[in-house]
């Protein structure tokens, strides 16, 4: 689950994180009121998507006036760039092409920036640590810094039954070249930072940039927190936090029905039962020459509904041109699977191939139930026979 900036910051702020003073705003109005109470003699004001590179963003039709994040002198400019901002398309590499619509602005004092960093906190699946990433390139993308120079990207993995000590800290200061009480200031920095993430459940927490001012302040100037939802119950706090409209549409029906659903760029609708199982599907799709258009996990206790509400997700993309489903029956028996996709079949009018190689429990059962269906079903023996009939069958049909 993601949340927006100044959510991210209110809750780090709590741990101790430094951040700067700002509210949030829906109308110009109140992007005036905000600035008026934080003072000036500098504004910032931020739209709030869930997305990175809003400064760099331009929002679609207005290219030349400016990008998501502007720096302003004055509380008519804070009203009058809120206005130019608040319900506008805002485009950046991470939105793709289609944007997204700006419904709330955070308007933030400005700050003297005498040096910009970056600061990150993720879960590295290889040494089953917190790992603390650091880069003296602060403003960039990590990612770029990665590909560039990745000499000055400095790693910090923390032993979960150690902790966080001040020395991890220490080591982060130093290479990112503070000096003085910047350090002790850091320690602690990252010291709440840490605590944040443990606390809260955090996928990914990172401030980009963590800015050195001019009187020595270390400060986060932006903050993204990600959290791990298999963690939400412990947090109904946080998940009230949570921006629907932020959210592909398909993804949250799929989360309603315990769905695990990813829109994909692909045209083969893939529907499979198990992570694993899902992404050798998908990877043998394109072996094949076609691509997925999703990760669908239907999961190991789906019912019938679940299976009929799975199959209409990915028809309603409609990029798909045909379907795969890939089901190994364990826990999950195969003639639940094929009556879900039958009456799904029936229920939407399928109009495009459909591919289906079942196996396990039941197995023999729910082969019988889609040949009696009386559907266009294309039965497959093993995966490869799978992928290779329904990349020909949307072939054939283009």
């Amino acid at each position: 689950m993601n949340i927006h900036e100044y959510q991210a910051k209110k809750l780090l702020s709590k741990y101790g994180v430094a951040v700067l003073r700002g509210g949030v705003a829906y109308t110009p109005a109140e992007a005036e009121q905000v600035a008026k109470e934080l003072g000036g003699p500098v504004w910032v004001v931020k739209s709030q998507i869930h997305a990175g590179g809003r400064g760099k963003g331009k929002f679609k039709g207005k290219e030349n006036e400016g990008g998501g994040v502007r720096v302003v002198k004055s509380v008519d400019d804070v009203r009058d760039n809120a206005a130019a901002m608040l319900g506008q398309v805002l485009v950046t590499h991470q939105t793709g092409p289609s944007g997204k619509e700006v419904k709330r602005l955070y308007i933030e004092e400005g700050c003297d920036i005498k040096r910009e960093l970056y600061l990150g906190m993720l879960i590295d699946r290889a040494t089953s640590c917190v790992t603390i990433m650091a880069s003296t390139e602060g403003g960039m993308e990590i990612e770029e810094v990665a590909a560039k120079h990745p000499e000055k990207i400095l790693k910090v993995a923390i032993d979960p039954v150690q902790g966080f000590q001040q020395y991890h800290g220490r080591q982060i200061a130093f290479g990112l070249g503070l000096e003085g009480k910047q350090i002790g200031t850091a320690v602690k920095f990252i010291g709440a930072l840490y605590k944040a993430f443990m606390d809260l459940d955090c996928s990914i927490v990172e401030i980009n940039p963590l800015v050195v001012t001019g009187a020595g302040d270390i400060l986060a100037l932006d903050a993204k927190v990600n959290f791990d939802d298999n963690a939400l119950f412990r947090h109904t706090d946080i998940e009230e936090l949570r921006d629907e409209s932020e959210e592909d549409p398909s993804e949250l029906e799929a989360a309603r029905h315990a769905l695990n659903y990813i829109k994909l760029d692909g045209q083969i609708g893939c529907m499979v039962n198990g992570a694993g199982l899902a992404m050798a599907t998908m990877d043998i799709i394109k072996l094949y020459g076609a691509e997925p258009a999703n990760f669908l996990d239907v999961g190991g206790g789906a019912t019938k509904e679940r299976v009929t509400t799975a199959f209409k997700l990915i028809l309603s993309d409609p990029n798909v041109e045909g379907i795969l489903v890939n089901i190994f029956g364990g826990i999950m028996r195969c003639d639940v699977i094929a009556e879900g996709v039958v009456a799904a079949a029936r229920e939407v009018s399928l109009n495009v191939p459909l591919v289906v190689r079942l196996e396990g429990t039941n197995v023999e059962l729910g082969k019988k139930i889609m040949a009696q269906s009386g559907l266009p079903i294309i039965a497959a023996d093993n995966l490869a026979d799978a992928a290779e009939k329904v990349v020909k069958a949307v072939k054939e049909a283009a």
